[in-house]
């Protein structure tokens, strides 16, 4: 069911897929390892829950849906293709809508590809994350580089000329020249979109318990400034601290989170802002299955909302216009531009046109500057 009436609201969905092949060492997302039956099982919740909230969701068009995991590639392309007819026979979604399945190379093939290419997904986002063999086993991945090569071909194969890969630096034992390796190996597959993460030890995970040595602050920053200049010199464009894309190729989906557009997630663990609430999904599969409701987070107006704009805007290119925010929030930017200003000789923000937004430079050290910026408007 196609609707291209642009009156109405857009809206994003995101999917959840919990279900993994293994757990990577340094994963804390809600994932899994599940067996076939209880798959199966979560696969009718969800289209159970899909066609419920179709119906209060009415007054919007759905231009955005994003299968997250986990790994989604790993239930197979029967499933996804039943799970994506559900979404267009319930709500009403645009014909050029971006359609994105996350993938791990180790999963893809072609019988995956002809199901997605049915149902009209037009984007991958691929997890490689290295190039070194080496690399990959210290993160437990379960493919090889010559596995993600072959993966992003076959993909190409079958007419995805859309793909995102994922790229992991600071890695313990890495030095700039593999990152760079990894980089240009990546380059060469031609994707439309990079998605660059420095490695962050999250309590509680394998790779935690092996209190891993990993490159120093300094190195890791000369890593991101490497990967900067490289991509820079590729013709990509960096529209958010950790994303870089061909021009057109901005992640449509993703930049609804970072401009505070509404989405809806669907799947233990998923988060949703729809409505002026923000939601969440308990991250118990069983309780999803039996069909317990999402937790209310919070009403999201007032100080809270402005708040959130300010760290997110400043997290991407677009960066903050000042009358815009004034207008959103009914709230002086003042106090925010008095804090920003300290930081222009250092050659860590920029004005122009009454928009602020953080050099590449500043995104090194983002989270000082939003902390400072988010102090003064107490």
């Amino acid at each position: 069911m196609l609707c291209l009436n642009s009156m109405k609201n857009k809206l994003g969905l995101y999917i959840h897929i919990p279900f993994c092949a293994s757990k990577c060492s340094y994963c804390d997302f809600y994932s899994f390892a599940a067996n076939v039956g209880q798959i199966d099982e979560y696969i009718k919740a969800l289209i159970k829950q899909i066609k419920n909230w179709s119906e209060k969701c009415t007054q919007y068009v759905v231009d955005t849906v994003y299968f997250g995991g986990g790994t989604p590639s790993l239930i197979g392309g029967e499933r996804l293709a039943q799970i994506i007819k559900t979404i267009y026979d319930s709500f009403n979604v645009k014909s050029d809508a971006e359609i994105t399945v996350e993938s791990n190379p180790d999963s893809i093939n072609e019988d995956l590809l002809l199901n997605l290419k049915k149902v009209n997904v037009n984007r991958l986002s691929i997890g490689v994350q290295a190039m070194q063999d080496d690399m990959l086993k210290a993160l437990s991945r379960r493919h090889t580089a010559i596995q993600a090569k072959n993966a992003v071909n076959l993909a190409k194969k079958y007419g995805f000329n859309n793909i995102s890969l994922d790229l992991m630096y600071a890695l313990p034992n890495q030095s700039i020249d593999m990152v760079l390796d990894s980089l240009n190996q990546m380059l060469e597959l031609e994707p439309t979109h990079l998605s660059c993460y420095a490695l962050k030890v999250e309590e509680g995970t394998p790779l935690a318990k092996q209190n891993p040595i990993l490159p120093d602050e300094d190195i890791a920053a000369d890593m991101y400034n490497a990967i900067c200049e490289t991509l820079k010199n590729h013709g990509f464009e960096h529209y958010e601290i950790s994303n870089w894309a061909k021009n057109g190729y901005y992640s449509r989906h993703n930049s609804r989170y970072w401009d505070l557009s509404e989405y809806l997630g669907i799947g233990s663990s998923a988060h949703s802002l729809l409505d002026g609430k923000r939601f969440e999904y308990s991250a118990n599969i069983n309780d999803f299955i039996l069909g317990l409701k999402p937790i209310e987070e919070e009403q999201v107006n007032g100080f809270n909302q402005a708040d959130e704009f300010i760290m997110l805007s400043l997290r991407t290119s677009k960066g903050i216009n000042s009358f815009e925010y004034e207008q959103k929030f009914n709230k002086s930017f003042k106090p925010i531009e008095k804090a920003l200003k300290k930081y222009i000789a250092h050659g860590l923000v920029q004005n122009k046109n009454d928009t602020w937004f953080l050099t590449e430079t500043g995104f090194l050290v983002s989270n000082a500057i939003l902390s400072d910026v988010l102090t003064s408007v107490e």
